[in-house]
């Protein structure tokens, strides 16, 4: 629960960012033509699809491009596009310094940690959460902060207030619900512009992914985080817990969470917490089984876009596969043929990610002393490695993140790191341990304390790993003496 005095403190988060905004606003509708640059990712598409519908609907002139990274190249490229305002989406905090260095006119709307340079770099605007005080890892998400923007350009008060649910979106996909089972912050004043909209509801139910498409027996055997023993990653055990409870599978189609009854919900729920006290699971793990769930009420029930958590899976199987466009076609309405693409995409990212999960497992997870790895080579796209490390919690040692190796297409090393919320609240930080450990190596990394990245030197693996595993140890040993 919050505080009154952590309500205000909220509440003057919104303001102050909604002020930054307002001056942004003022200088994008003077521009001819924008050039919108995000990430590939959930986020990073929820922030473009919105901005770009902002402009859209001002009738203003835009073009999107999506980055895997923001470094010296792409800025090159960017700045070599000579557009009239360049407005960067869920990145650019951390180059702040090189975007002004160029030359190029532009506004940041981002959530990353800001970069060393950025009080020096003259932006048009810079709105960033950490930049007054707000944690942009649990309190607001790049989707977030270019919807205060687009809130701001609106033609009329709350004509942009429907972008609310694609905010949601990509603060789901950036997990920012996870570490308490609820949005917090000012992603909450977002949750409720979008609820009073009447584009979004929320309740409170099971955390599992796949409320709405998925077999319910196989929302149960995904589970990871939190990791149920007996069941995540088998099958049968699930389908045999199921029938135990007196639960129909299906008759000519698999019955999902959505088709329970609420009695066949609750009975299913507790059955669960009996099976994790029983297996020793801490109730900190049992109760991340139930949170907070968020349902896009203008999309069709049953399908990826009705749940936050499922859309924002269909966009990481557009953009990481390189066909950002479809996701952002998607976003941006388009419920024919980019839908139909998207769902087609989707596909094929499961089965990878099963590939990639039978890879891991054939080649085995070398552990060390703070961290556990494994190498993939070229065999998992670099894209989606940390995806696949993520889910290979389930045959690896949970008191340690797994960090995963991948060639990138420019034959760099692509470094994905991820820890859980149990790590996280014993210390863990795994944006400063990645970004301190890259930068160690000539590489450059970052990200959010449950889930980081870095792209590092392909020969300097070795001396990563031992810095990136001395930090990480005492991270978790400091915390354990406390």
């Amino acid at each position: 629960m919050f505080t009154m005095s952590r309500h205000q403190e909220v509440s003057d988060h919104y303001s102050q960012l909604a002020r930054i905004c307002e001056g942004a606003a003022k200088e994008i509708i003077r521009c001819r033509e924008v050039l919108v640059v995000s990430h590939v990712d959930a986020d990073g598409l929820t922030a473009a699809s919105i901005i770009c519908t902002g402009l859209e609907r001002r009738g203003l002139d835009y073009s999107p491009l999506f980055f895997r990274q923001l470094d010296a190249p792409s800025l090159d490229l960017i700045a070599d596009r000579g557009s009239d305002l360049v407005i960067f989406t869920d990145l650019g905090s951390g180059m702040a310094g090189e975007i002004c260095e160029r030359g190029i006119r532009a506004l940041v709307a981002d959530h990353h940690r800001p970069g060393p340079a950025h009080e020096d770099a003259p932006l048009i605007s810079h709105i960033n959460p950490h930049l007054i005080g707000a944690d942009g890892a649990r309190e607001l998400s790049g989707s977030g902060t270019s919807f205060l923007l687009a809130r701001s350009l609106a033609e009329s008060p709350g004509a942009n207030d429907d972008l609310a649910a694609l905010a949601i979106v990509g603060a789901v996909g950036d997990l920012q619900d996870m570490a308490s089972g609820q949005l917090l912050g000012v992603n909450r004043d977002i949750l409720e512009i979008g609820q009073k909209a009447e584009v979004l509801s929320f309740s409170r139910d099971i955390k599992l992914f796949g409320r709405q498409t998925r077999p319910v027996f196989k929302m149960l055997e995904y589970s990871q985080d939190p990791y149920i023993p007996g069941l995540s990653g088998n099958e049968d055990a699930c389908i045999a817990f199921l029938k135990d409870c007196g639960i129909r599978l299906g008759g000519e189609r698999w019955r999902r969470w959505i088709d329970l009854t609420q009695e066949e919900k609750a009975c299913m729920v507790s059955s669960l917490l009996r099976r994790g006290l029983r297996g020793g699971i801490s109730n900190s793990r049992l109760e991340r089984l139930i949170g907070e769930v968020y349902v896009l009420l203008r999309e069709r029930e049953g399908t990826e876009l009705r749940d936050a958590s499922e859309f924002s899976t269909l966009l990481n199987a557009t953009a990481r596969y390189g066909h950002s466009d479809v996701g952002l076609s998607v976003c941006m309405g388009d419920r024919g043929e980019a839908f139909d693409r998207a769902r087609d995409l989707l596909g094929q990212h499961r089965q990878n990610l099963v590939n990639g999960i039978k890879l891991v497992s054939e080649k085995g997870i070398v552990a060390m002393k703070g961290v556990q790895y494994f190498d993939a080579g070229d065999a998992i796209l670099d894209t989606i490695v940390g995806i696949v490390a993520g889910m290979c919690f389930q045959m690896a040692d949970r008191s340690r993140p797994i960090l995963a190796f991948a060639r990138t297409p420019e034959g760099q090393l692509k470094v994905s790191a991820r820890g859980t919320q149990d790590l996280v609240k014993s210390g863990l930080d795994l944006s400063r341990a990645m970004s301190s450990a890259a930068q160690d190596v000539g590489g450059v990394g970052g990200g959010h304390n449950v889930a980081a990245g870095a792209t590092i030197p392909p020969e300097r693996r070795e001396e990563f790993l031992r810095h990136v595993d001395s930090i990480v140890c005492l991270q978790l040993n400091s915390s354990a003496k406390l």
